[in-house]
């Protein structure tokens, strides 16, 4: 079975979750998704890296604090 696209995974949720909201209005999505993609982002990378900060700093194109700080944000240190 081939996966899905990203981008197709999270266009269909959205379908879902405005769906499940059933006429009621969101607020503070965008904070919601970045959130909800960035944990397992950040997961994921890490452990490719094996817990190496600077590698996976550099792999996510940002530095070395930016990404201590979303660790830190994410319970992950």
């Amino acid at each position: 079975m081939t996966p899905k696209p990203i981008d197709q995974c999270i266009r269909e949720n959205l379908e879902v979750y405005f769906r499940d909201l059933d006429g009621e209005v969101p607020h503070s999505m965008h904070d919601m998704l970045i959130k909800l993609v960035e944990k397992p982002l950040l997961e994921v990378v890490m452990a490719k890296a094996d817990g190496n900060q600077s590698k996976a700093a550099e792999w996510l194109g940002i530095n070395r604090n930016t990404l201590r700080r979303k660790l830190s944000d994410h319970e992950l240190l």
